[in-house]
């Protein structure tokens, strides 16, 4: 039985059926303390980098900016910066994630609980939560310790993509 709650189950089935590609974004917030910005969800366990699906007809740029409003209430001071794209093969074969460095930013008031989102959370890039997700650490891994970037979205154990 899968973790993920039936009407999320649902929606990736749908999505796997009629859509050819789905692509969602995803933000490392840093600040000048080189601490990051992170989300528990009310749906899933574990500490998450903000972020959602691009809707049709959005840019990338434009779902960033509404999923950081949506998510942790965070409002863009400078412009983002496209560290990678990864297959994030544990959504669906044809999910892809557009990750972002977001390190000008503000949050005018904290982000209060709601369906979605239970806790925004700033923390140590050194000393993230216990429950962080690995594609989390893997992340901010790569980009704050100089590991070398996976292809895949859950990092080099979570199987290899096809290169054809």
């Amino acid at each position: 039985m899968s973790r993920l709650p039936i009407l999320t189950q649902i929606n990736y089935l749908y999505r796997a059926a009629f859509r050819s590609l789905t692509v969602g974004v995803r933000a490392l917030l840093i600040d000048e303390q080189k601490r990051v910005l992170l989300v528990r969800h009310t749906y899933c366990a574990g500490w998450h980098l903000p972020g959602g699906g691009v809707e049709v007809g959005e840019t990338l740029e434009c779902a960033l900016r509404r999923e950081l409003k949506e998510e942790a209430g965070v409002e863009l001071t400078g412009p983002p910066a496209l560290h990678g794209l990864y297959l994030n093969i544990s959504a669906s074969p044809r999910d892809h994630v557009a990750l972002y460095v977001v390190r000008e930013f503000l949050v005018p008031q904290p982000k209060k609980p709601d369906l979605e989102i239970a806790e925004v959370r700033v923390f140590p890039h050194d000393a993230l939560p216990i429950d962080a997700s690995s594609p989390t650490r893997d992340r901010i891994a790569e980009l704050l310790q100089g590991r070398n970037p996976s292809l895949t979205w859950q990092g080099a154990g979570a199987g290899s993509p096809r290169v054809d």
